[in-house]
């Protein structure tokens, strides 16, 4: 009986459905435990391709959830989530069978377990034609902690797990693996599907219901369910023209609904004005709202202190006009995000645009929070950063990332943007760009070009290349943007000086790039009113001068508050007026900020910071250019006062880097540096280095990072009269050469680095090599490779020897505590360096040494280490050493303790100096810290 009822309800759904459009139905019966899902399901599929098939190729995407390998599990180790990597079989999905059959004969299937079946058609299908598929298969769903699809205590979402074919790929030729990313691959379908579910389970859907637990209808999306226990609100739109419901996949609070009740329709009809459509049904998940929320505006708390930027309706307003706006944008224009992502995600922003212009206009950027009183006083007022328009934020993120060299290319693949890309600059600065250009042609030219680019797609697959086209055709002036897209950019327009003649002002622009970019020229005078020109620029022109009255022209500005993603701002200024007239003013500052561009900053900082335990506390002040935001030319001096000598010491460094855009490198530094500090009492060191370095090129989203670096060091050095009698070296030159190569992934860290030092007396070649491996969640092995060989070595005493336990730190470079430290805690301090070995065992080595250091987890923060080496000195015979113990990782990283327990030197526990014996290390380097806390962003 339940297959004639089976059977009855796919022929109903067949005569529904018109010619050329693939059609879906299915009976799924979901098990008592949440976990299992019975599918019945027919598929009629049409051959849209110009080609006759053999195959057709069904996307089986459950199986991303099965293994280890997948392109899945790889992308969240990616983003340092190793939930599905480490997960359970039981957590895991997969398909349990399949049987499929055409024209009620059975096709064969080679592996249930990939993500794409390519099915053997038993007859040709030409061009036109249609195949009806019939399919049998139970689905183990994977936990909803992977990816927020999947089964948990709480509900059921589904999506991406019923069979279906790829609408993208009408050839049936290319695999498409799952990547969590969003994408839809079922456009223009037809769906009608009937849920068996346990008893008191609810569902919701972004289908159409027409009885209980069934739904049908056409999506240009794919289709997604949400089973619980419990019923979501929902709220209908039934104002002027516009007749929608929005349904939730989660609870709201009284507070917030009765904002969404006031926004939603505002959010609607805005909408509406600029696309020329919004959907008559709009679901909202738990997962789709935090991907498409507004970033930044949350509050800020810290420790039992919390901090409001904006105020509870302000936050319900600007996260849903986002979220409404993508969601619209996907349910009317269907794009492979694959390749066309930065089509949509740059309308949305596009529009958040014109949202904040309208109701944002003068909002700063961290809200109210610059009012925040502490103590009577407002210190938020002291940053820049507390006047910064909330509108800015678009382009002050693409200048973030961009000054680091990191940025991709617009239309670079999906699946290779780095999470931080896929914010700045698929949605930030394809914004920006149709923001420009809408500015320049006119907002309601570009809005009724977009309303008619999306009419005339409706249910067709759009190319946003030929969206570009048609807007060059509309405004020749925006032609440069096909090639823009296809290039990291590095487009900069300068103010390079002004003249007076008469009543007029003959303005010099230069700019980089042969693109005929327009750009906006703003004048304002000493009362704040503002006039607002165009300068068009040709083909090939690098050079503009560009004329307007001069009455009352205080101040000249290039596309002020960021509105087009260029490399360099800061010559974007200029005063007509006054002592700084053609020049841009110098401003002190005190705190580390948001760069002010139309300013040269200089930020004066105090510094107290414990050195070593000679130098003891340092104390004086900082002058650098460095803002939050990375610069080409960098300088930075430091003069203190050392407490423990009662002399003054410092350093300063100036360095400047290329940063080319598309290059084998992603950065080439040179820099010279310098530095004076005591290495023992009463004896004094300076430094002077010339280095440089060359970064390689990056994916941006990859954990791979490799680098070459030169450097020539000049020290010199106060000696003690022991020290002159044993012919120290007061004076020497140091040349470096090395090679560095970083992976930082989760699961298998790895690096190598090879170096090579030299001076007049002694030539060395160094290899290291490091292992860590994540083999249960928080538990990891490691395992270091240390090889050294003095090619020459003619030096006078043991000052530049491969240490075994210590490190003779003749480079000044390890940060110890105690330099010349021999005894006392200061010693026992350290370095995981030369051969690495924790217990003290005497002496050091000229001629070569090998070892291995191995440390692995045993339980929570308790880890076992063990050493061991081999090392020759000259007129010697080769000797191995070893030793053991147990490290307890106090923050991880960061401050370790060693305890000895066996090793050459015996049981050492039962020496009476243990105490002395246990080593620690100690690391206070915070942009350490930040760049372990920013993995999986960029």
């Amino acid at each position: 009986m339940r297959n004639i009822c089976i059977g009855l309800f796919l022929f109903l759904g067949v005569v529904e459905v018109s010619a050329q459009k693939d059609s879906i139905y299915i009976e799924a019966k979901l098990s008592s435990d949440k976990k299992l899902l019975h599918v019945n399901q027919e598929l009629v599929y049409y051959n849209n391709s110009k080609a006759a098939l053999s195959t057709v190729k069904l996307l089986n995407w459950v199986a991303a959830y099965n293994k280890r390998g997948t392109s899945l599990v790889y992308r969240k180790l990616e983003d340092r989530n190793t939930d599905l990597h480490f997960a359970e079989k039981k957590e895991l999905g997969k398909l349990l069978n399949l049987k499929i059959q055409d024209s009620d004969q059975e096709i064969p299937i080679t592996s249930i377990s990939e993500e794409n079946i390519f099915l053997p058609l038993k007859k040709v299908l030409q061009p036109g034609e249609q195949v009806k598929l019939k399919l049998q298969y139970e689905i183990q769903l994977p936990d909803k902690k992977f990816t927020g699809y999947g089964t948990s205590d709480k509900n059921v979402a589904l999506k991406y797990f019923f069979i279906v074919p790829d609408r993208f790929d009408p050839d049936n030729i290319s695999k498409r693996d799952y990547h969590d990313i969003e994408e839809s691959v079922s456009f223009n379908t037809y769906w009608k599907i009937n849920f068996d579910l346990p008893v008191n389970y609810f569902i919701e859907s972004n289908l159409q219901q027409f009885q209980m637990n069934s739904f049908k209808g056409y999506l240009d999306s794919d289709p997604e369910f949400l089973i619980s226990q419990n019923e979501y609100p929902s709220i209908i739109i039934n104002n002027d023209d516009i007749r929608t419901e929005i349904k939730f996949g989660y609870n709201l609070t009284p507070e917030e609904k009765q904002n969404l009740e006031f926004y939603l329709p505002l959010h609607l009809k805005f909408i509406k004005d600029r696309t020329g459509t919004v959907p008559q049904r709009i679901f909202i998940s738990d997962k789709f709202r935090a991907k498409e929320d507004f970033f930044g505006n949350n509050d800020i708390t810290f420790w039992k202190f919390r901090f409001q930027l904006f105020n509870d309706a302000q936050k319900t307003d600007l996260d849903y006009f986002g979220i409404v706006a993508k969601k619209v944008l996907e349910e009317s224009i269907i794009t492979d995000k694959q390749d066309d992502h930065w089509f949509k995600n740059g309308l949305k922003s596009y529009l958040e645009i014109q949202y904040l212009k309208k109701f944002y206009g003068d909002t700063k950027l961290l809200g109210s929070l610059p009012e925040t009183k502490i103590f009577g006083i407002k210190p938020l007022k002291l940053f820049y950063a507390s006047d910064v328009k909330l509108i800015e934020r678009y382009g002050l993120t693409y200048q973030y990332i961009m000054s680091q060299n990191l940025d991709q290319k617009i239309d670079e693949k999906y699946t290779v943007l780095s999470n931080f890309n896929d914010m700045a600059i698929s949605s930030f600065e394809t914004g920006t760009l149709f923001n420009y250009s809408a500015d320049k042609m006119g907002y309601e030219n570009f809005d009724s070009l977009v309303q008619k680019f999306i009419s005339k797609n409706t249910d067709k697959q759009v190319n946003p290349d030929d969206f570009i086209k048609e807007l060059a055709e509309q405004d020749k002036r925006t032609a440069y943007l096909a090639d823009f897209l296809q290039h990291k950019n590095r487009v900069n327009f300068k103010l390079k000086r002004f003249r007076k003649e008469g009543d007029s002002l003959h303005i010099k622009i230069n700019k980089n790039t042969p693109a005929n970019i327009p750009v906006k020229l703003q004048t304002e005078s000493k009362d704040g009113d503002t006039k607002e020109y165009w300068v068009e620029t040709e083909e090939n022109e690098k050079t503009k001068t560009f004329s307007i009255p001069a009455e009352n022209v205080n101040k000249i500005t290039l596309n002020d508050d960021y509105i087009f993603p260029e490399a360099n701002y800061r010559d974007n200024f200029l005063y007509a007026k006054g002592f700084f007239s053609n020049m841009r003013k110098i401003k002190l500052k005190f705190i580390k900020d948001i760069p002010n561009p139309e300013f040269n900053e200089i930020y004066i900082s105090p510094r107290v910071r414990f050195s070593n335990t000679y130098d003891k506390f340092l104390i004086g002040f900082n002058f650098k250019n460095q803002s939050f935001f990375d610069q080409k030319f960098l300088y930075s001096f430091t003069p203190t006062y050392s407490t423990g000598t009662g002399k003054l010491t410092g350093s300063g460094a100036v360095n400047y880097s290329f940063l080319p855009a598309e290059s084998i490198f992603r950065s080439i530094t040179f820099g010279v540096s310098g530095s004076y500090f005591h290495y023992d009492y009463d004896l004094a060191y300076s430094k002077g280095s010339v280095y440089s370095n060359f970064n390689f090129r990056k994916n941006p989203r990859s954990t791979v990072s490799r680098s070459v670096g030169i450097s020539y060091n000049y020290f010199e050095r106060d000696l003690s009269p022991l020290m002159i009698a044993n012919n120290d070296y007061d004076k020497y030159n140091l040349w470096s050469v090395g090679y560095g190569y970083n992976d930082s992934q989760s699961i298998h860290e790895k690096s190598l680095g090879i170096n090579t030092q030299w001076m007049e007396d002694f030539h060395k070649v160094t290899a290291e090599g490091f292992y860590r491996w994540e083999f249960a969640p928080r538990q990891k092995l490691s395992v270091r490779l240390f090889a050294g060989y003095f090619i020459k070595n003619n030096t006078r005493n043991n000052t530049f020897n491969y240490g075994i336990s210590r490190v003779s730190d003749y480079s000044f470079s390890y940060n110890l505590l105690g330099q010349s430290a021999t005894g006392g805690i200061l010693s026992q301090q350290y370095i995981l360096a030369d051969g690495g070995f924790k217990s003290f065992i005497p002496g050091t080595v000229n001629k070569w040494i090998t070892s291995v250091n191995v440390d692995t987890s045993v339980w929570k923060i308790f880890h076992i280490y063990a050493d061991a080496g081999v090392y020759d000195n000259k007129n010697q015979s080769a000797k191995f050493i070893w030793d053991s113990g147990v490290k307890v990782r106090v923050i991880p990283d960061f401050l370790e303790i060693y305890f000895p327990i066996q090793s050459s030197l015996g049981f050492e526990p039962g020496f009476k100096d243990y105490g002395k014996r246990i080593r620690y290390t100690l690391i206070l380097n915070l942009s350490s810290i930040i760049n372990a806390a920013r993995r999986g962003w960029y």
